[in-house]
């Protein structure tokens, strides 16, 4: 993904891929599509890409359309080339959401799953990916609601900070920056979209036990930073204690049945050129 948090080193985006992707974005890559609904001859641009999810299921839906997956991290790009399925043909390229390296009009689809709470100047994105729709092109477009209304995440974050300092949990808050689908709708009608529709969607999200989530978290995402110069002893440790924290921040309905579950918001919007 683009955006400063989003540059992952390591294993971190196969575990990405092999942890957080069947978990959780799956669910909003299979709602984003089928939202955006992409026709069997769409060119379709997915944007912060990230290891190729939301790619991957626009091209299963539209089989003779042409999917392109642009991120800024190399490494996301290469675990999305080598995770591509058999029979579709997606072209990985890098580069950034600010800066697309394409030419006017080259899309009739543009996604953007997640992604566009962290880029830096978001006005200046939207901006290119309207510039790279073809005059009748679509846009669909998704960013997690505030962390309150997300009790895992929001269980974590009060877990980290407890643990960790109130520093720690600036990188997760700020997966949830948007305040409302208000906010989302006026940015995309002042880039110059149309028809704007915005959302609210809320997926069931469920982990085998907390101590799974946290983990995750802290070593398939940006988040790893957090723990990047420790051992591995005191790493375990201080995954174990944040997670024992996070345990006690969520509801007892959250952890029935041995495990971790819990709604998560977001809010997806579509749009016309």
């Amino acid at each position: 993904m683009a955006g400063g948090y989003w540059q992952f080193d390591g294993n971190g985006p196969e575990l990405y891929e092999r942890y957080l992707v069947p978990s959780i974005t799956i669910k909003w890559a299979e709602d984003l599509v089928d939202r955006a609904q992409p026709r069997t001859d769409d060119i379709v641009l997915d944007i912060a890409c990230g290891t190729g999810v939301v790619a991957r299921v626009a091209a299963e839906r539209a089989r003779q359309s042409q999917v392109t997956g642009l991120d800024l991290n190399a490494e996301m790009l290469a675990v999305a080339r080598n995770v591509t399925e058999t029979g579709t043909s997606i072209r990985w390229v890098r580069g950034s959401a600010q800066d697309l390296p394409f030419p006017q009009g080259s899309f009739d689809l543009v996604l953007c799953q997640l992604g566009l709470q962290f880029f830096p100047d978001q006005g200046r994105a939207l901006g290119e990916m309207r510039r790279v729709l073809k005059d009748t092109g679509r846009a669909a477009i998704s960013v997690y609601s505030p962390i309150e209304r997300t009790p895992g995440a929001h269980a974590f974050v009060r877990a980290l900070d407890e643990v960790l300092g109130t520093n720690a949990s600036r990188v997760k808050r700020s997966e949830h920056s948007f305040e409302s689908p208000t906010q989302l709708e006026i940015l995309l009608k002042r880039s110059g979209f149309q028809t704007v529709d915005v959302q609210i969607v809320e997926q069931s999200i469920v982990f085998p036990s907390v101590l799974d989530y946290v983990r995750f978290q802290l070593i398939a995402t940006p988040m790893t930073v957090l723990l990047k110069e420790r051992t591995e002893s005191k790493r375990d440790a201080i995954i174990a204690s944040i997670a024992s924290s996070t345990a006690s921040f969520s509801t007892l309905a959250s952890l029935a049945n041995d495990t971790f579950s819990f709604p998560q918001e977001a809010y997806v919007a579509t749009a016309s050129r």
